[in-house]
């Protein structure tokens, strides 16, 4: 996403997370004391760290990927809310979200396990087995999570969002009435600016859109959230095929069909981000038709040849002209 230029009366925070960066542009009253605000965000963020992060050895995710088959884990309300919600959309979307796909990333040569070996078919079938959400057990009352043996939870496209969300909520509780955050490209605004009016994003895209194929599309944001799924970031070229990061569970292989990108606009930062995913991995046709069955407010764009493409949903559309 593209986030507006400074403007008066509107101070910015930032810094780096999840091997990215984080931004809030926020309208505080003087006596705010934003050093120490800034501390505040960077703990929420640290907390969803040591939580989701496959990257830590220590976190609450590598804990579970490490658990014994039969053994129940015992894990955060936040882990639970976000683990969730993956389940959700992966029933919603027949299973092209699954945040069970982290074994599948890493055979891939992406994430935390990482290399440069291209697998063989046994091995991607033989992985794909233990990858299916169906066999997550989450009991939310006890705040658990069952290990039925073999499964990698990744919510690598989802947590982003979460913690976009969780800054919100913090800033919302500090007193900050008005503010624009911003987690790896996830987008959640609330609040008008001094001059009275929202704030508003450009919808990222592509460099292609430099070229004005295609229309700019801006979003105002007042307690909603957009986030942009896309080929250009994460791949690799290996015995000249391109290599995307977008992993479909269904086949157990990386997306061949990778979209420049797709927007989702939701009332979350963590439902536009799942969301976001599951229609890259659909691609435009089915993703376009399931999106609108579920009144998701999203945007396609694909190339053909040099040329850029787009279809809209209706609600995303309806939240163009809001």
């Amino acid at each position: 996403m593209t986030t507006p230029a400074g403007t008066a009366g509107v101070d910015s925070l930032g810094g780096e997370t999840m091997g990215t960066t984080w931004c809030v542009r926020l309208v505080a009253a003087r006596h705010v004391d934003l050093h120490a605000l800034h501390a505040r965000i960077e703990a929420v963020l640290a907390r969803v760290v040591a939580q989701m992060s496959t990257w830590e050895p220590n976190s609450d995710i590598s804990a579970y990927n490490r658990a014994e088959a039969g053994e129940w884990r015992t894990i955060p309300q936040e882990f639970s809310s976000v683990l969730q919600c993956a389940l959700d959309i992966a029933e919603a979307s027949h299973g092209a979200f699954d945040p069970a796909v982290g074994a599948l990333v890493g055979l891939w040569g992406f994430g935390a396990q990482a290399h440069t070996e291209t697998p063989d078919a046994d091995a991607v079938a033989a992985t794909r087995r233990s990858s299916d959400w169906r066999r997550i057990t989450l009991d939310r009352e006890a705040g658990r999570v069952h290990q039925p043996g073999g499964v990698q939870l990744d919510l690598s496209a989802i947590a982003k969002g979460f913690a976009a969300d969780q800054v919100a909520v913090l800033l919302r509780e500090a007193g900050i009435a008005s503010a624009l955050v911003e987690v790896g490209g996830e987008l959640v605004g609330f609040g008008l600016k001094p001059d009275g009016s929202p704030w508003r994003v450009l919808v990222d895209a592509g460099p292609e859109e430099d070229d004005h194929q295609l229309e700019a599309r801006v979003l105002a944001l007042d307690g909603r959230a957009v986030a942009t799924s896309g080929d250009r970031w994460h791949h690799y070229e290996r015995n000249g095929r391109l290599y995307t990061h977008t992993i479909d569970p269904r086949s157990g292989e990386p997306i061949d069909h990778a979209l420049a990108a797709v927007s989702v606009i939701a009332d979350s930062a963590m439902l536009a981000d799942g969301w976001a995913t599951a229609l890259g991995v659909l691609g435009v046709e089915a993703g376009h038709v399931l999106a609108q069955q579920h009144g998701l407010a999203a945007r396609f764009l694909w190339r053909e040849g040099d040329l850029l493409h787009e279809r809209m949903t209706d609600a995303f559309q309806a939240d163009l002209t809001a």
